[in-house]
């Protein structure tokens, strides 16, 4: 169980996973309820723009907590075999969240959604995925997994084209939706890449002392500058490596300059938290606190039959009036979430204390 201190010290986490969750919140509800003939106008193809990094962003932290995992364990004394297997059975944990969030999904739109619904390869499946394949690197020292984990991810990104050009006719198409990269799903290539880059960064977090952290992220900063300016311009030579690809789907500049932003709002979430916000209470840390809640109850309220009448028929300022009560909403749930779980833990402690024989009755 980490300290107060090393706790409070991680709040930045949090707060990068809430502006993650507050992106996707707007992202999805754009997408379901703004008008067809709005969609190639500068609200919606800029909220779109923004709502894409929040995977990005959900496998890098996912990553990173895998990192701190393997750095646990390997001070607890397990063994590499031990520790791979400790980083499996948390792959095996997110598997059967996305399975039970296909089947709850599907079971809600009855009769109208067939079967394969469940199938469908969403970003749990992914994070499943991508924590089972990396969980090799457990085997290592955390110092050596920040170099390994950084080329995991290089080399995830830079595949992808080359998987998209592979002859997937005779795969099993669930095989194929889990690695080939398709705009309908988030394959392993070239998702996975966040939690590669995640897990490096989580690694090197653990072997930092906390002075060091304020130089550490002033160099993070500098590094996300360096690879959007250097994503932007590897996509725009009139040159390539590869023979096809497609900057949206599979290019590997993409994903770098995503790694970027990720980086700076990283940076950004630590000097806020650190020096401005300080520890106390913030809407967006709240929402971070609870991601998945907010991720599973959202995705039923903006893509289930709920508000099915206001699909495709919002214009922009509905649009804009209708994420920010589903954004308080979830906020709500949230709260209700944490403070249900505070007052758990009252009782639990007031019961044991009930039960001393000194407890002063």
């Amino acid at each position: 169980m980490p300290s107060s201190k090393n706790s409070a010290r991680l709040h930045y986490l949090d707060w990068t996973r809430g502006i993650a969750a507050l992106i996707m919140l707007q992202g999805h509800v754009f997408h379901s309820f703004t008008r067809m003939d709005l969609r190639d106008k500068g609200p919606y193809v800029l909220s779109q723009f923004l709502g894409g990094l929040a995977p990005a962003v959900f496998l890098f932290l996912t990553g990173v907590t895998m990192a701190f995992r393997m750095d646990s364990d390997e001070r607890r004394g397990l063994s590499p075999g031990e520790r791979v297997l400790s980083a499996l059975s948390r792959s095996r944990y997110l598997l059967i969240l996305a399975v039970l969030f296909r089947v709850q999904l599907w079971v809600f739109s009855l009769p109208g959604s067939p079967w394969t619904s469940m199938l469908k390869v969403d970003i749990l499946n992914c994070m499943a995925l991508a924590g089972a394949a990396f969980s090799v690197m457990a085997i290592f020292r955390t110092v050596e997994r920040v170099r390994l984990c950084v080329g995991l991810g290089v080399a995830t990104a830079a595949a992808a084209p080359l998987i998209s050009q592979l002859d997937w006719s005779g795969v099993h198409q669930l095989l194929r939706n889990y690695l080939a990269p398709d705009y309908s799903f988030f394959s392993f290539f070239p998702w996975a890449a966040f939690f590669a880059f995640g897990m490096a960064a989580g690694s090197a977090i653990r072997v930092l002392k906390d002075e060091q952290m304020d130089r550490a992220m002033q160099w993070a900063a500098l590094l996300g500058g360096g690879l959007i300016v250097g994503g932007r311009y590897f996509a725009e030579i009139p040159f390539s490596l590869y023979t096809k690809s497609d900057f949206w789907l599979n290019g590997p500049e993409l994903i770098l300059i995503k790694l970027g932003v990720i980086l700076w709002i990283l940076a950004f979430a630590f000097l806020w938290t650190r020096y401005a916000a300080g520890s106390g209470w913030s809407f967006l840390r709240q929402l971070g606190m609870t991601s998945l809640l907010v991720y599973w109850i959202h995705i039923e309220l903006v893509y289930g039959r709920w508000l099915g009448g206001w699909k495709e028929s919002l214009d922009n300022t509905q649009v804009v009036a209708l994420a920010c009560a589903v954004i308080a909403l979830m906020l709500a749930i949230s709260l209700a979430r944490t403070s249900a779980g505070k007052l758990a833990a009252w009782t639990a402690s007031f019961r044991v204390y009930a039960s001393k024989p000194d407890a002063g009755y």
